[in-house]
């Protein structure tokens, strides 16, 4: 409840301007619009992704029959999934009963069906140059998901067609700007050639159109809703962090982060990292001040970004405070999402009777963090300038020292659970992606594969050839070219050494290329690819003539010479950049002694490289899983805990595959004492409170990861894809991640605890890696709920 009357005053100015789906949903989420003064824009919580673009698609319906004339600017990507899903199912269904029901639920009233016809749509952004009709185009994205899929009228709509932008000369992009590069240098220097002065006058003309799309939106009155997605830098549209929040639509470079989100739609960071963007500006957003603007967010990836955004007064900084001053604002956010606004996580810890370990941990070790004490150094004035932790402290009846006592106790159990021998165990390390297993635990692996009683089988759930770029597989097919020139495969082609089911012929391309990172030889490692690359190319095409398997490559190779980058590939490709990435694996998995049959790859048929990927289907994608348990009977099964339905989609898809699976092997062993290990890399990442196996990673540890990783994933080594956490190769990141969880137990513990504790591998530690044990009833229990709010 407010506390003060100017708090009580911005709550009811909000509460004023509240709409019937905000009311109703807010009932539902039992928090406040807006916790003043720590709040400075409204939110509302949702329980998960496919909620939060329930609640938007509703919202955005209530505002069109307010405003059939409105004008509105919608966003891109993979944020908008569901938003874009339910307003296309609300029109098309109108007058079913399911949909009339959810209407008046939400206290929508109006007697007809909302028509989009008159709606004047602006486009927020997009990439500079780049060809419209290029499927990774936002201008592609909006005539696909809203002009054609809702009927939106073309007429009314200002979008950037970079194709119809002119150009000096009249000239076509790709002559003006041959590399893709556009340097802004030539707005205040001289052009030193014919090349830059057709540069020159181009960003002349960019500029002009800019200010004239500017101009024709103020013309319109201004946007009336705009909805966006928040950048991990806090970039709303392309407005990245240190935007002024006075900018109109402009042409702009952008930075790291903004660029490593953008690597997916444009084919790798090497071409994010050279484009620019022409953005609609914060000023543009903001200047009708009537306009209803709402950013969604979902998932705990998110939940720092979003609780700077909300809790800081206005700053460059941070760009969405500048939609402070939209009384009509918003954030509608997921509980991952909200997970650090801290009024209300207190509201949250307050209604749990009684209080859970979970949060009684989270918020002292929280406290340990904020004051840079160590647990035992807490005393009870720290415990009452923290609102969550003076609540635990009043609740449990206990004083600070039984509290932090019992962590402490918590913790070093957890460290030793992280050292006991695991002996007579199956392990079913199962992964959505090809370096998900490695990154997130090797450490743990390399002491578990020591002991000879452990059987251990490591699992890939689908292809990850989206994380495969066309200039690396290029580079692949000109040098199996070269091989294939030579005639060195000919001998074995006859022997049938490049058969697929040659498992023999299999395991020797791992060890031959093993043998060239022995022996620092990059012609036997370019052999070994090359027999790899060859061995899929004959299984993929059902080629056996060398004569037609060379007229393959060649078409391989023009074929990435020539596809844009960021375009979805056909079939064929989308299996041979998959397949290379399972001998990436398979090659990894040789450092430690396995053969290409302790390992499998799926290729669970939900991921098919599409923006919006499918459902996972119980003969498609779980019965493959199933019978692989059937065959091994695990004890142990591994898998991406991923916290929230959103982030990586795949991870969610893949848990709920393997729950699916593991309830259908558990009826049929008979076996219930099956133990799951949830892990988590470089998206997300566990708190201490949530995890129950702390595992010690010493240098050692990390040094093993850097070279098994940099030298097996060959189509990684170049961080194509990265994370925007971190400018290099996931292997890095994991261990600033792993050090970062390190220096958190130290703080808790005390250096003296690590320094002087009588295990060696404490003693080693530099790192902490996070797993967490759950029963099969534990894991279950947690996918229901998961599947119930998300589907």
């Amino acid at each position: 409840m407010p506390n003060t009357i100017e708090e009580k005053i911005v709550e009811e100015k909000h509460k004023a301007t509240q709409s019937k789906v905000e009311e109703y949903y807010l009932q539902l989420s039992g928090k406040q619009l807006i916790y003043s003064p720590v709040e400075k824009i409204p939110v509302i919580q949702v329980d998960s992704f496919p909620e939060l673009g329930k609640l938007t698609a509703l919202r955005f319906i209530e505002w069109v029959i307010e405003n059939p004339d409105g004008v509105i600017s919608l966003p891109t990507g993979k944020t908008p999934e569901h938003f874009i899903k339910w307003v296309a199912r609300i029109l098309k269904e109108w007058d079913s009963e399911t949909i009339q029901k959810i209407i008046s639920e939400v206290g929508i009233k109006t007697d007809k069906k909302p028509s989009l016809e008159n709606l004047k749509f602006v486009q927020i952004d997009e990439f500079y140059p780049i060809d419209s009709s290029q499927h990774n185009s936002f201008y592609y994205y909006i005539q696909k998901f809203y002009f054609r899929l809702w009927g939106l009228n073309p007429k009314y709509a200002l979008l950037m067609n970079i194709n119809k932008i002119p150009t000096a000369e009249n000239l076509p992009l790709n002559e003006i700007f041959p590399d893709q590069k556009v340097d802004l240098s030539l707005r205040t220097r001289w052009a030193g050639s014919r090349q830059e002065r057709l540069q020159k006058e181009t960003v002349e003309i960019l500029d002009e159109y800019c200010t004239d799309y500017e101009r024709r939106i103020r013309d319109m009155g201004g946007i009336g809703f705009f909805l966006g997605g928040i950048g991990p830098d806090g970039h709303i549209g392309f407005n990245v962090q240190g935007s002024d929040h006075f900018s109109t639509t402009r042409l702009i470079t952008t930075n790291y982060e903004t660029q490593a989100a953008a690597a997916t739609d444009l084919g790798g960071i090497e071409v994010a990292r050279n484009r620019l963007v022409i953005t609609i500006g914060l000023n543009t957003i903001t200047y009708n001040l009537n306009a209803t603007a709402i950013i969604i967010a979902a998932g705990e990836a998110k939940a720092n970004i979003v609780r700077d955004s909300i809790q800081n007064s206005e700053s460059n900084k941070y760009p969405a405070t500048a939609l402070q001053r939209l009384e009509n604002a918003r954030f509608f956010l997921t509980h991952g999402a909200a997970l650090r606004l801290s009024e209300r996580r207190f509201v949250e810890v307050e209604l749990e009777s009684p209080i859970s370990q979970h949060s009684i941990e989270r918020s002292v070790i929280n406290l340990v963090v904020d004051k840079s004490k160590t647990l035992s150094q807490l005393n009870n004035e720290d415990f009452k300038e923290n609102n969550i932790t003076d609540l635990v402290m009043n609740r449990l009846g206990k004083n600070v020292e039984e509290i932090t006592k019992e962590i402490v106790q918590n913790i070093t159990t957890r460290l030793e659970k992280g050292m006991n021998n695991v002996e007579h165990e199956t392990i079913l390390h199962t992964a959505p992606h090809h370096d998900d297993i490695e990154l997130a635990y090797l450490p743990y692996i390399t002491h578990l594969v020591r002991n000879p009683l452990n059987k251990h089988h490591f699992t890939y759930l689908t292809s990850g050839f989206t994380a495969v770029t066309n200039l690396f597989m290029l580079n692949q097919m000109e040098n199996l070219m070269n091989f294939l020139s030579s005639g060195m495969f000919q001998q074995k082609i006859g022997e049938n050494y490049f058969s697929k089911v040659n498992i023999d012929g299999k395991n020797r391309d791992v060890m031959y290329y093993l043998d060239g990172v022995a022996g620092h030889t990059r012609t036997l490692q370019n052999e070994a690819l090359a027999r790899r690359l060859l061995r899929n190319i004959m299984e993929v095409y059902e080629e056996e003539s060398l004569v037609y398997i060379k007229d393959r490559v060649s078409e391989l190779i023009n074929y990435f010479k020539t596809q844009y980058p960021g375009k979805k590939d056909i079939a064929y490709v989308q299996k041979l950049k998959g397949m290379q990435r399972e001998f990436e694996s398979e090659v990894f998995w040789g450092y430690y002694g396995f053969s290409v049959e302790d390992v499998s790859h799926l290729r669970l048929g939900f991921y098919q490289g599409d923006i919006f990927t499918e459902v996972p289907q119980i003969d498609r994608d779980v019965i493959p899983i199933f019978e692989l348990m059937k065959k091994l009977k695990p004890t142990i099964v591994t898998l991406a805990f991923d916290p929230e339905g959103s982030g990586p989609d795949t991870h969610y898809k893949v848990m709920q595959a393997i729950s699916e699976a593991l309830q259908l092997y558990e009826k049929h062993s008979g076996n219930s004492n099956i133990k799951v290990w949830g892990y988590r890399n470089v998206w997300y990442r566990f708190h201490p409170a949530e995890a129950n196996i702390y595992v010690p990673v010493s240098l050692n540890s990390f040094a093993i990861l850097e070279n098994t990783f940099m030298k097996s994933f060959s189509s990684q080594r170049g961080a194509s894809f990265p994370s925007w956490e971190y400018d290099g190769p996931f292997n890095r990141l994991v261990q600033k991640i792993q050090v970062e969880q390190y220096n958190v137990l130290r703080e808790c513990l005390g250096k003296e605890f690590f320094l002087k504790h009588p295990h060696p591998r404490i003693r080693a530690a530099k790192g902490i890696l996070f797993l967490r044990e759950l029963t099969l009833n534990e894991f279950y229990k947690h996918t229901r709920e998961l599947k119930k709010v998300t589907e």
